[in-house]
């Protein structure tokens, strides 16, 4: 039998960091490989120190599945499209069974919407998933 992907949307942030945590603990539960996914702009909608952050959370994330012994490839996306265009398209070419992605703890007004890259992302993807959040004080 194939080996399930999880399709992780990673951000260099508290709300990444949860994602992760909760990503590694579905590929144990499921046998599941991890599809580390980072989405950017690229050109000049992307400054270069967001690129430099982004490029050292990913080398943090590859330590950290790699000191957990679960199967992952890690993709940095840099093709013009959104986080939610990024991480659909692909759920869909790898046939995902689940995508995972954080989502920062919102104001009382702000609780009323997700957020754009996260209703996006929730609206397009072709598989269910699963939104985390790190708990109140350690947001992003």
């Amino acid at each position: 039998m194939a080996r399930h992907t999880i399709v992780l949307g990673y951000t260099p942030s508290a709300s990444g960091r949860v994602a992760l945590d909760r990503a590694v603990q579905e590929a144990k539960l499921r046998d599941s490989r991890i599809l580390v996914v980072l989405s950017m702009w690229g050109g000049k909608k992307t400054a270069f120190d967001e690129v430099t952050l982004a490029r050292r959370a990913l080398d943090e994330a590859e330590a950290r599945l790699k000191a957990e012994k679960v199967a992952f490839e890690i993709r940095e996306l840099v093709r013009g499209k959104t986080p939610a265009q990024d991480l659909a398209d692909l759920a869909e070419e790898e046939k995902a069974d689940l995508i995972v992605i954080g989502y920062r703890h919102r104001t009382k007004s702000g609780k009323y919407f997700l957020g754009s890259d996260a209703q996006d992302i929730l609206l397009a993807a072709p598989c269910p998933v699963l939104l985390v959040r790190p708990p109140e004080g350690e947001e992003d």
